[in-house]
């Protein structure tokens, strides 16, 4: 019988606090570099009023996304900044999201 991973038995492994048992830092790798997380990009000031322009919404219309996700916190963006996202798709071929980066 297997076993389901959820909060109670699934423990978050903190890379930047934690030793390994020989007391050597834990490997860290780059997120962002990584074949599952796609292209993410911070808008200048300019570039997000040229967006909300374009499709004639204002910021609180874009999807969130949180200040604590780890690809968010890779990039360096801060709340308020919107964030492009180019996803490779089969279909479509290249595919772009933007989302509103929000502290909770």
């Amino acid at each position: 019988m297997s076993k389901f991973i959820n909060r109670e038995n699934f423990k978050y492994l903190k890379i930047h606090d934690k030793k390994s048992s020989e007391g050597d830092n834990l490997t860290k790798f780059n997120i962002l570099k990584h074949k599952l997380v796609p292209e993410h990009v911070v808008l200048s000031e300019e570039e997000k009023r040229k967006l909300l322009e374009k499709y004639n919404i204002s910021e609180k219309q874009l999807p969130k996304i949180l200040a604590k996700d780890p690809v968010v916190k890779a990039i360096g963006a801060k709340p308020g900044d919107v964030i492009k996202i180019i996803r490779k798709s089969p279909v479509a071929g290249k595919v772009i999201y933007y989302r509103l980066v929000i502290e909770e």
